[in-house]
């Protein structure tokens, strides 16, 4: 039993159900405007796991989904949040964030939203999000949270039908009150997956062009903090070594709650039951951290299993491969290189300064 690692995240993946209808998620939630139809996670459980969590270590939280506002006792869950005085942040897609609602998540310890808007306009935010409305409604949300002292984040996520719509987001995340952008890539998973096959998304070669436009081009133009997700390879150093870069996704750290009460290495288990590991309220939460073959195969292997390009690059003790979920469900492997420095490999574009092959 492995007792060097502490569980200083749960991500509460609270509903199974979304009130828009995106073509790029990750995950497959399903349409649910009014929390009546699909599976959302008990309070009652939310709070058993907090106190088998916090002797592990726990000290945040992220509320997530599905869209976690849309749970129908989301107050109740704040509030236990606020109680237990435990670090908090929320990705939402704004639609319910009221000025009341964003008061509420003002009371958390260091609480930090994120808020999805894709366009700088309503006709393109809604050919991404699917439902009439929502541009107005997220916009609405990063004042809201703006207006009671918050730091709201943008999060763009970017691809061919929004990608010239780049340097006009942030410019209207300026004018909402937002204190940072950071723009996605579209990750190959679960809808994703579809939009990479209809060529929807951009190629490995514009992905770079363009998060290398917003690192030196668009960030000095601007008091926002601006991040394009891309892995660390390719990132500046002088923003690497600054800190005021995206880096890895805290995966030693960490353990998702799907709705269900499943625990699993992220909300990937959604779609893929293998990375789940237990059932909350049925198993103890210290056996499923301590115990579980898969968790405990990550701690020791990574980063030195890590294959492929991976294995060669000089930032794997930073980015730890990336996106786990993400490379298993490509590959049905752990250790599997991430698809985005994968391919910009083959295609002759991967930074030969951050691999070992031509160090030295």
């Amino acid at each position: 039993m492995d007792n060097a690692f502490s569980l200083n995240t749960l991500y509460f993946y609270l509903t199974e159900g979304c009130n828009l209808a995106c073509r790029h998620c990750w995950m497959t939630p399903k349409f649910d405007a009014d929390a009546t139809r699909q599976p959302v996670l008990p309070v009652e459980l939310f709070e058993t796991i907090l106190a088998e969590a916090k002797p592990l270590g726990l000290t945040g939280v992220k509320l997530t989904g599905g869209e976690p506002l849309l749970h129908p006792r989301i107050l109740d869950l704040l509030k236990i949040v606020q109680r237990e005085e435990l670090t908090l942040t929320i990705e939402t897609n704004g639609v319910l964030c009221t000025p009341a609602l964003a008061a509420e998540i003002a009371r958390a310890r260091q609480p930090f939203v994120s808020v999805s808007l894709d366009g700088a306009d309503a006709a393109t935010h809604e050919w991404v999000r699917g439902v009439a409305g929502s541009f107005a409604a997220a916009t609405r949300a990063v004042r809201a949270l703006a207006g009671v002292g918050l730091e709201p984040q943008v999060i763009f996520s970017v691809m061919r039908h929004n990608a010239g719509q780049v340097e006009a987001v942030v410019r209207l995340a300026e004018t909402l009150g937002a204190e940072s952008v950071k723009f996605n890539v579209i990750q190959p998973t679960a809808r994703g997956e579809k939009l990479h096959a209809a060529e929807e998304t951009l190629t490995i070669a514009e992905l770079i062009a363009l998060g290398r436009r917003v690192d030196r081009e668009l960030a000095p133009t601007t008091k926002l903090r601006l991040f394009f997700d891309y892995p660390p390879a390719f990132r500046p150093l002088s923003r690497l070594a600054s800190g005021d870069a995206c880096g890895q996704c805290g995966i030693l750290g960490i353990l998702g709650v799907l709705a269900n009460g499943r625990y699993a290495l992220c909300g990937i288990g959604e779609n893929v039951p293998e990375l789940t590991f237990g059932i909350a309220g049925q198993d103890r939460l210290e056996t499923v951290w301590r115990e579980s073959a898969t968790l405990q195969a990550l701690r020791e292997g990574l980063p030195a299993r890590l294959e492929g390009v991976c294995e060669r690059c000089l930032m794997k003790k930073m980015c730890l491969g990336s996106c786990i979920a993400q490379n298993y469900y490509r590959s049905r492997k752990l250790w599997a290189p991430f698809w985005f420095c994968e391919e910009a490999e083959r295609a002759g574009l991967f930074p030969t300064s951050r691999s070992f092959e031509h160090v030295g």
